[in-house]
């Protein structure tokens, strides 16, 4: 049994592991990833960030309603507002 001839190939080995090791951090450390957005993407930003800005509420409208409704000339149609209530709540029933 030679066991030097087994200490030298595992020598051997870790070196070969440790050059392979230090190239590739080397390799890891040079290289830079880089992004880029395209104009439609940089134009959907820009969307998104108008509508989470945008009211859910149009402040006119609110407006309106509450002054007709204070001088009391608001008039809700019976039929619409059945309507309306069938179509939201009709499938429970």
């Amino acid at each position: 049994m030679r066991i030097e001839a087994y200490n030298q190939v595992a020598q051997l080995y870790q070196t070969s592991n440790t050059k392979n090791t230090s190239q590739a951090a080397k390799q890891s450390s040079m290289g830079r990833d880089e992004v880029q957005i395209s104009s439609t993407g940089r134009d959907f930003n820009v969307a998104k960030a108008a509508v989470s800005e945008a009211s859910d509420i149009r402040e006119d409208l609110v407006a309106d309603i509450k002054a007709r409704i204070k001088a009391g000339t608001y008039e809700v149609s019976t039929e619409d507002f059945a309507d309306k209530l069938m179509s939201q709540f009709g499938s429970i029933l």
